[in-house]
């Protein structure tokens, strides 16, 4: 049974968005929660502005703490209480939320990793134990000036997280700078906000011209190395950074930023893949997909198919058909790992009819379950609304969008709770709980599909 002939699926879509409205805002500025870390004797009290990637308190016992305001997820859950806003299911509180957050992330880029590594007895609340998990002084001692932005992640009070983790990580400042760029073109920003708004886009466009070229860790944190989303998120980030300050008359500033946008698409256009061996004339063909990543020491990455490739295309959200929804080699990527992961993932095996396969990362993933991801599979259903409202075969790509949710839908409990991810032999909901990002990815995949509907004569289901 298709989304179409389901008289239930559009009223759970609806229930869902407002769960998931609900849920996303219990990760802003959670100043009611106090999260002990008493094995690296820290009491973390968060302040407005924080956006913490699960509210969930764990320990590793065993769901991971998630008790963190990293800086990709945050930026992924501004941009979507942008259209909670815009679509007036949020109201002027996300005005104030949205201040506070960029006031705590100005106060951030103040912070001097220098000082807290100098504490002589930093060491001595650590337990025994976890002092393998300590951050040395030197990695710390890194942290202040731009490489804040660098950290990956900083705790809700505003402190540098002391855990040893993989940095640096560079995709935090572009999409941030490109989730604040979309707040201030919407107009709803009064003069302060704007002024401080503006500095920190600008301190994040200038992070990005100035960091891009140099190796950082992907979005998973995983492996040091280019990486087509960070190079993606910070392609779109200049190029809408430059028609940003061409309208403040930084005429300067704005080329500087086109030319480097350029540059990146560039590159990224080295990160395909031809697959095609039976029809090596057939140019038009895309058989092959974009490799995720380039490693630094050169070996082939055992990850280079990866979901992360088809979410720099919705989080980047360009107008041209290059890298985007609309590029056939896009298309192909999705395809491949559509393949991949039907394959691998013993819940896609026999699913019933109307619903596409429950997606995941890359081949061989060993977080957790190493299963689906709900950001992952609204994504992939994501894109196919965003192709479909770019034109060609619109209803072909609604269509197979409404699948990816018709599976989502099959493994959100009736309450609605999202998880990180769920398995892929049980389909139960694993690692961290109440993940801010799903419930993100939930909100934005739905406001693509209102903007699909439109271009493919769907009934819209608001």
């Amino acid at each position: 049974m298709t989304s179409q002939q389901d008289p239930a699926f559009e009223p759970w879509l609806e229930t869902q968005l407002r769960h998931s409205a609900s849920a996303m805002l219990s990760s802003i500025s959670p100043v009611s929660i106090v999260k002990h870390r008493p094995g690296f004797g820290q009491t973390v009290r968060p302040i407005a502005g924080a956006i913490v990637a699960s509210p969930v308190l764990a320990d590793y016992n065993p769901d991971p703490d998630y008790f963190f305001h990293w800086f990709r997820d945050s930026a992924v859950v501004v941009d979507a209480l942008r259209l909670l806003y815009a679509e007036g299911r949020v109201g002027d509180e996300a005005l104030q939320h949205l201040r506070d957050f960029v006031r705590f992330s100005l106060d951030l880029n103040r912070l001097d990793g220098r000082a807290a590594a100098a504490v002589e007895d930093r060491r001595a609340c650590v337990a025994p134990e976890l002092l393998q998990y300590l951050r040395e002084d030197h990695d710390l001692a890194k942290a202040f000036g731009d490489l804040v932005a660098a950290e990956t992640r900083v705790n809700p009070d505003g402190t540098l997280d002391v855990c040893r983790w993989n940095r640096p990580q560079h995709d935090g400042a572009p999409l941030r700078a490109l989730a604040l760029l979309r707040w201030a073109a919407g107009g709803h920003l009064d003069a302060p906000l704007l002024a401080e708004a503006a500095e920190l886009i600008r301190f994040d466009l200038d992070f990005t011209l100035r960091r891009w070229r140099e190796p950082s860790y992907d979005i998973w944190e995983e492996e040091l190395g280019h990486h087509y989303y960070t190079l993606r998120v910070a392609a779109a980030a200049l190029a809408e950074g430059a028609a940003w300050l061409e309208g403040l008359g930084d005429t300067a500033q704005a080329q500087r930023c086109r030319e480097e946008s350029r540059a990146v698409l560039r590159l990224l256009d080295g990160y395909w893949v031809d697959e095609r061996d039976e029809r090596p004339d057939d140019r038009d063909a895309a058989r092959g997909y974009y490799r995720s990543r380039a490693l630094v020491d050169g070996r082939p990455g055992p990850k280079a198919l990866d979901i992360a490739v088809v979410l720099s295309a919705i989080h980047s959200l360009g107008t041209g058909a290059a890298h985007g929804p609309a590029d056939p080699r896009m298309q192909a990527t999705l395809a491949r790992l559509d393949a991949l992961f039907d394959a691998a993932y013993p819940i896609n095996h026999g699913r019933a009819a109307g619903r596409g396969a429950a997606m995941g990362r890359y081949a061989g993933d060993v977080y957790y379950s190493g299963g689906a991801y709900y950001f992952s599979t609204l994504g992939a259903a994501e894109f196919c609304f965003r192709a479909a409202a770019m034109g060609g075969d619109a209803r072909h790509w609604f269509d197979r969008g409404d699948a990816y949710l018709a599976t989502v839908r099959a493994y959100t409990p009736a309450g609605g709770d999202l998880s990180e991810q769920f398995d892929q032999r049980s389909g139960a909901q694993t690692s961290a709980k109440q993940l801010a990002w799903s419930h993100a990815a939930f909100i934005s995949c739905v406001s693509a599909r209102r903007i699909a509907a439109a271009a493919c004569e769907a009934p819209r289901w608001r």
